[in-house]
């Protein structure tokens, strides 16, 4: 079976002959369809390559870290390794998973809110000095475990609290109170980090977040600080659109506060950015339920409600739900979809029976049958991160278009090197 996720090579098909990204998907559904039915991910490594030029040309100052946390498939990290990005890890394991592929520990930040005193010494050994803090708690840990380690102070954004379900970062007003903390303990703070989510709408956030980092600057400084990174995570869900609007908030303050000739290196963390739209999930129905509106009446005209159950949920692919992610309007696949068929209000379930379990709350669907399909896009971001473990993970096949494929190798990433794991084949329909 190609492209496994959890395999140690991977199998990349190169679309030739006008091959499509819904041809593979009908391809594999017709497998499926003689196997077991198991959801699974088309995965178009073209997309990492695009948006990563994508990013170069509006914002070429500022250069991205991934956060790993948003999707650990190995290819993921493979792909962006060789197109030179920088990666956030959150723990033991992700900083050996990104090592694995050949990652220098420089090119590493250790960002986890709350860090075990395990995974601090594994930085430590492994060489990875950049962490990021935003209490007192954790420099002590740091300056136990980790005394060599440069620290990124951790500013709570004004005006985001509300958009966000839990809130990282210490006050500004705690800042010169954990920089004096982290002199005392023989630490070094090197610059500051804040996070400005996809879901804030306070138009000042941006300039809020900058100016205060700014001022933690100015008060490392004081207290004899090199402060040289500025650590920018922004929810960015990949459309070009999105980033034009972001840079033009982000750039002038950018030049106002932390000029080029400042010194000061700027980095982004991106996680949905890359991965979002690059993955596309089927998932089967393998369960359904009628409920009518009003229960009491049998009038023919009475509309039904149905619940359907997929093979695939919220602790599986659509861990995001979680997380108050919004999950994309799900679409029936053509085979499964009948012309001009009357559409009813329907709701879409994980197959656990938990009543968190609920993927698609409200959706207009025509009837579907046990064994027909469903294809959720934009399913990259939060589905395939280190939560969803192996047994639960859906199988996940690889391809690319030739145009980018060669665009990557013009990039000077060759597959005997960079990316020895993975195995191109052609793809034709």
């Amino acid at each position: 079976m190609k492209g496994l996720c959890d395999e140690p090579n991977y199998t990349i098909d190169v679309l030739e002959g006008g091959v499509t990204l819904g041809n593979v998907i009908d391809d594999h559904i017709y497998e499926q369809e003689l196997a077991e039915r198991s959801a699974f991910f088309v995965a178009d490594l073209g997309v990492l390559m695009r948006q990563h030029a994508l990013w170069q040309t509006h914002v070429p100052r500022v250069r991205p870290f991934y956060t790993l946390k948003c999707n650990s498939s190995p290819a993921v990290v493979q792909v962006l390794a060789a197109l030179g990005t920088g990666f956030v890890c959150a723990n033991k394991s992700e900083v050996a998973l990104v090592q694995s592929f050949g990652v220098d520990p420089e090119n590493v930040i250790y960002a986890g809110a709350y860090k075990q005193l395990s995974h601090i010494k594994h930085a430590a050994k492994a060489g990875v000095h950049l962490l990021a803090c935003d209490s007192e708690m954790e420099l002590r840990k740091i300056a136990r475990c980790h005394p060599g380690a440069r620290l990124l102070l951790q500013v709570a954004t004004a005006g985001c609290q509300e958009e966000m379900s839990m809130s990282f970062g210490c006050s500004l007003k705690s800042c010169r109170h954990l920089l004096q903390c982290a002199k005392l303990l023989g630490l070094q703070v090197v610059g500051a980090k804040f996070h400005v989510p996809v879901a804030c709408s306070n138009p000042l956030a941006y300039c809020h977040a900058v100016s205060d980092a700014r001022c933690v600057f100015d008060m490392g400084e004081e207290l004899g600080f090199n402060m040289t990174v500025l650590d920018i995570s922004i929810g960015l869900n990949g459309s070009e659109a999105q980033l034009e609007q972001v840079v033009a908030a982000v750039q002038p303050l950018l030049d106002v506060y932390f000029p080029p000739l400042s010194g000061v290196d700027v980095v982004a963390e991106l996680g949905s950015y890359y991965v979002s739209s690059s993955f596309t999930l089927a998932v089967n129905i393998i369960g359904k339920e009628v409920l009518h509106q009003h229960p009491g009446e049998l009038s023919p005209n009475s509309e039904p409600e149905f619940l359907y159950y997929m093979n695939d949920g919220v602790y599986g692919s659509f861990a995001s739900k979680l997380l108050e992610d919004t999950i994309p309007e799900p679409l029936v696949h053509k085979k499964s979809l009948r012309s001009e068929e009357a559409v009813f209000p329907s709701s879409l379930w994980g197959p656990s029976c938990d009543g968190l379990d609920q993927v698609v709350e409200h959706c207009l669907l025509p009837e579907l049958s046990t064994g027909d399909w469903v294809i959720f896009s934009n399913m990259g971001a939060n589905s395939l991160g280190e939560a969803c473990t192996a047994a639960q993970r859906a199988l996940v096949y690889y391809v690319i278009s030739p145009d980018d494929w060669y665009e990557m190798q013009e990039a000077g990433i060759s597959l005997d090197t960079n990316m020895k794991d993975l195995l191109l084949v052609p793809y034709y329909h």
